[in-house]
């Protein structure tokens, strides 16, 4: 049977529809497929150090201003059918480790797409590189988790750019996910905008793989007509991602609109 279930979390209380920032990271991403020993709970994975800094930009944007709406609205998505079997266990676990998700998606391979867009998701983050795929030409913007590392815990929200995500499109982005990667890349350039330079939850990166000097004042300019303001920005000439990434570690990379980057 082909169905989509979701299930408000009463725990948390829930963002405003109209103006919250809809980030669903699936649940391979946040937990491995293990539980604990002898219980129902399940360990932590690649994506849990990502939920909790998520949850500290909201508590310091609502430090700044209590009646902010402007907020990271986090769901939680199953996207193979074994999993919603075990709904009660993922909402325990998701308690257990203080996660706050504002609601589970259950959902199968056929129809986790149809829940990112019931639910009207800006960014869907994931460790599998075809669900990232069909996501973004869907035009639901999607970055790829990288498993071979945790980002450690943080007080900021660590993002970095790839030229490419702002120039060119990929080929698995359609016009509408440039358009709403566009938009997730202006509501992040407002948060940041909400905080002085040196005391911001948020830390924006650009890397230009390509290209020189013009191509990385081409990026910086794109990225400042939607108001994203950039930390930091390299220009890597050519050279290989590997080492700047493991020296920046970023929680996530957007490239392309967004889907996949080759690191």
């Amino acid at each position: 049977v082909r169905m989509v279930s979701t299930v408000t979390n009463t725990d948390v209380k829930q963002k405003d529809v109209d103006q919250a920032v809809v980030v669903a990271v699936t649940f391979a991403a946040v937990f491995e497929p293990e539980t604990e020993d002898g219980s129902s709970i399940y360990r932590f994975g690649v994506a849990l150090p990502l939920v909790q800094v998520l949850q500290r930009v909201n508590e310091r944007l609502l430090e700044k201003n209590p009646a902010e709406h402007q907020l990271f609205d986090v769901i939680l998505i199953t996207t193979e059918s074994w999993q919603q079997q075990q709904n009660s266990s993922i909402i325990n676990s998701t308690r257990h480790h203080g996660l706050e998700v504002g609601r589970f998606c259950f959902s199968t391979e056929e129809d986790y797409i149809e829940s990112l867009m019931q639910n009207n998701v800006q960014l869907f983050l994931t460790t599998d590189g075809n669900e990232a795929l069909q996501a973004t030409q869907q035009g639901v913007p999607s970055a790829l988790l990288d498993t071979n590392w945790v980002s450690c815990p943080s007080e900021q929200l660590r993002v970095l750019f790839c030229e490419k995500a702002i120039i060119q499109l990929n080929m698995g982005s359609t016009e509408a996910s440039k358009k709403s990667a566009q938009n997730f890349l202006a509501h992040l350039g407002q948060m940041k905008q909400k905080f002085g330079v040196f005391d911001s939850p948020l830390c924006f990166t650009l890397v230009t793989s390509h290209g020189g000097k013009d191509n990385c004042c081409c990026a910086l300019k794109s990225l400042r007509s939607l108001g994203v303001s950039v930390d930091e920005a390299y220009c890597l000439g050519g050279a290989p991602h590997g080492p700047i990434l493991s020296l920046l570690r970023p929680h996530f990379l957007l490239s392309d609109g967004f889907s996949l980057l080759e690191g």
